[in-house]
């Protein structure tokens, strides 16, 4: 993991580390609104008017608040991996701009998010604002993927493994896991998990959103299955085909979360484990468009012969 005189191995890792720390800091966001805490610090960018820590304030409960700031700490974490990321693609040996270009990604991911969890907090977590907030998260941890996956290979041109129609069905496939996980946020602004109880809601029918967001994930669950019975078929190399059975797997699992809670009047707990389900759907689907290419290294610059030695 060292990130001052990294390896190509060493840079995997921390573009691995910056894929989880991302994940865990939306699931954990997930958590401070299921516990009612998103204006456990109801101030930005101190906790308190009056403190940068968690103090006591008004009527808010203290675990809210601490859950809240806990929450807010969690972001530095993201921001020092972030920071190796730069460092590492930095000063690698040698330098690939791809991984440079991809690494900037999170520290400024990191600004942006910031800056709008100072909006959600002064809006009073209007859903609008924090369903975006859910969706720079969705962002930042495909950037960190692709970090990873770049690192994982070479600079030259992409080679498909699978057949064009095959990548392009990939390609389907995450503009329709995408758009599962944007009508998930908006089950979400639409349900009873606001965050706090003067947080407003979308004016949405919760039955008619709840049914559209399963109707999608039919659609995604469905391509996923065509996907993997087409790599089946054709052959196609071992990853790509382990990688589509695991997203199928994630998937299912999801759905019957998915179901049980709506079936249990979205408890709490449920909600915080379906979120992580959704962010482990959007890892699996990245991981499987990135296996249907690879990459090979650039050719080695041929050194030129001198004169004497070519007379």
């Amino acid at each position: 993991m060292n990130f001052w005189t990294p390896t190509p191995r060493s840079m995997r890792a921390w573009a691995l580390a910056a894929v989880v720390v991302n994940a865990l800091i939306t699931v954990t966001g997930a958590a401070v609104r299921v516990t009612g805490s998103g204006l456990g610090c109801p101030t930005w960018p101190r906790c308190t008017p009056d403190s940068f820590v968690p103090a006591r304030h008004e009527d808010i409960p203290m675990v809210n608040t601490l859950i809240e700031f806990g929450n807010r700490l969690l972001t530095f974490l993201v921001l020092a991996v972030a920071a190796a990321c730069v460092i590492a693609a930095l000063r690698l040996v040698p330098r690939r701009r791809s991984l440079v270009r991809l690494a900037w990604l999170q520290p400024i991911g990191c600004a942006v998010q910031g800056l709008w969890g100072g909006l959600v907090v002064k809006t009073a977590l209007n859903p609008v604002t924090v369903s975006v907030h859910f969706l720079l998260s969705v962002g930042m941890i495909a950037a960190a993927w692709m970090l990873y996956a770049r690192a994982s290979e070479g600079d030259g041109p992409a080679r498909a493994v699978v057949r064009r129609d095959i990548r392009r069905l990939g390609h389907v496939l995450v503009g329709a896991a995408l758009a599962l996980v944007v009508a998930g946020v908006v089950v979400t602004g639409t349900g009873p998990h606001s965050g706090d109880v003067i947080a407003t809601r979308f004016a949405f029918d919760i039955e008619t959103v709840a049914r559209l967001h399963a109707d999608v994930a039919y659609v995604v669950v469905g391509l996923t299955f065509a996907l993997l019975f087409a790599l089946r078929v054709t052959g196609a190399p071992r990853p790509a085909r382990r990688a589509a059975l695991a997203l199928l797997g994630v998937e299912l699992s999801q759905g019957l979360i998915g179901y049980v809670q709506y079936f249990l009047a979205v408890p709490a707990a449920l909600v915080l484990l379906h979120v992580l389900g959704a962010t482990l759907v959007w890892i699996a689907t990245l991981r499987v468009v990135t296996s249907l290419r690879v990459r090979d290294p650039l050719p080695s610059p041929i050194a030129p012969v001198p004169a004497k030695q070519a007379v």
